[in-house]
């Protein structure tokens, strides 16, 4: 069975991960840590870079540093992982959701503004599959409402958003606060593993606290610091240098790993695109592709769970992604009733096909007869 991702080492990891043991120093910013943050600022741009122990963290982080408090309502697309909203449910938050473009299943930027009230504290964009939203709009949502703009950059990495003012702009350096992935099905990997990039001063030196911990939990939850300019986060979001290490490696090679998942997306898009029966990804001419992740969109659920079945029984592994958050258990009471058709549309029909740094193009023509 041909997988539907495979983690790729690079051959270093190991190597740079035997480093740092016997470096002596390995529960957290140590050399490693700070060889990747240095990386990540210089070359996307981005004012404060921290790794941390999941995005799921960073996201969490980012949250606390808007001092989501209860009552708060947070915009967030309804098509997206479940951890975009818990990271600010925990704080207390209502969760707006917003629905997605027929044709794309970013949020819909011209959606948003019916969405905001005066309860409104952040918009949380999801740049799904790589792929950038709209983010002119959104930032002039922000300025105009006084919101924060939190980017859920987590399949982002290394993917761009050209503005109207003809500027390009690495994802995750165009909010307030954004947080990425390094889990083993992106495109550089430290097995778990997330980053905080931070573009606003007013929150840099807040966040370097939360990170390393605190201990006053009482004054955190009023949004504040104590004397001591500590918090108390109740958990440890500085992830330690082995992961850091491992990271490294993949750092190293992000040229070649990035320019084998663009081959193997364009391939899969010349492939598939005479298929009259499924719709493939549409990427606006503001964005770029960084190859995270090829996806169809089928008719309905009984076509997609067709291709489904068909790959499988040929070898191959394709699978689903989210169910719409806003229909879930848990958010369906929460939610205000409004039809998210979009949304709802992606959960149904979108199928996401083998994607992975030791694909072979062979691999794709054996799948493209299947996909009907």
């Amino acid at each position: 069975m041909t997988p539907f991702n495979k983690p790729y080492l690079t051959g270093k990891e190991t190597h740079y991960i035997y480093d740092a043991v016997n470096s002596g120093k390995i529960s957290g910013n140590g050399k490693y840590t700070q060889k990747c943050q240095a990386f990540f600022e210089e070359h996307y741009g981005f004012k404060k870079a921290l790794l941390t122990t999941s995005c799921t963290d960073a996201l969490e982080m980012c949250a606390m540093l808007a001092n989501i408090e209860p009552g708060d309502e947070v915009i967030v697309p309804s098509f997206t992982f479940v951890s975009t909203a818990i990271a600010f449910v925990r704080q207390g938050a209502k969760i707006i959701f917003a629905d997605s473009y027929a044709d794309n299943p970013n949020i819909d930027a011209d959606k948003i503004e019916a969405l905001i009230t005066d309860k409104t504290k952040a918009i949380v964009p999801v740049h799904y599959a790589g792929v950038a939203c709209d983010m002119d709009k959104i930032m002039e949502l922000a300025s105009k409402y006084n919101l924060l703009v939190i980017e859920d950059a987590a399949q982002a990495i290394d993917s761009f958003y050209t503005g109207k003012d003809g500027k390009k702009r690495a994802l995750g350096s165009i909010g307030h606060l954004a947080a990425f992935s390094f889990h083993e099905t992106k495109n550089i990997i430290s097995g778990e593993g997330g980053m905080l990039t931070i573009n606003d001063d007013r929150f840099i030196h807040r966040a370097e606290i939360i990170w390393e911990k605190g201990t006053n939990r009482a004054e955190f939850f009023r949004g504040e610091v104590n004397k001591y300019g500590w918090v108390d986060t109740g958990s440890s979001f500085l992830p330690s240098e082995v992961i850091a290490a491992f990271l490294w490696a993949q750092i190293e090679n992000i040229e070649d790993i990035q320019t084998k998942r663009k081959l193997l997306w364009n391939a899969y898009y010349d492939g598939l695109k005479n298929q009259a029966t499924i719709i493939l990804p549409k990427v606006p001419s503001y964005a770029t592709n960084n190859g995270h992740m090829f996806y169809i969109t089928a008719k309905d659920i009984e076509h997609r769970t067709n291709i489904i079945n068909a790959l499988k029984e040929n070898g191959f592994h394709a699978v689903f992604h989210y169910i719409s958050l806003h229909s879930s258990d848990y958010y369906v009471s929460k939610h205000d009733g409004r039809t998210l058709e979009n949304s709802d549309m992606f959960t149904d029909c979108l199928l996401r096909l083998p994607m992975f740094y030791e694909l072979e193009l062979s691999d794709l023509e054996k799948m493209f007869p299947i996909i009907k």
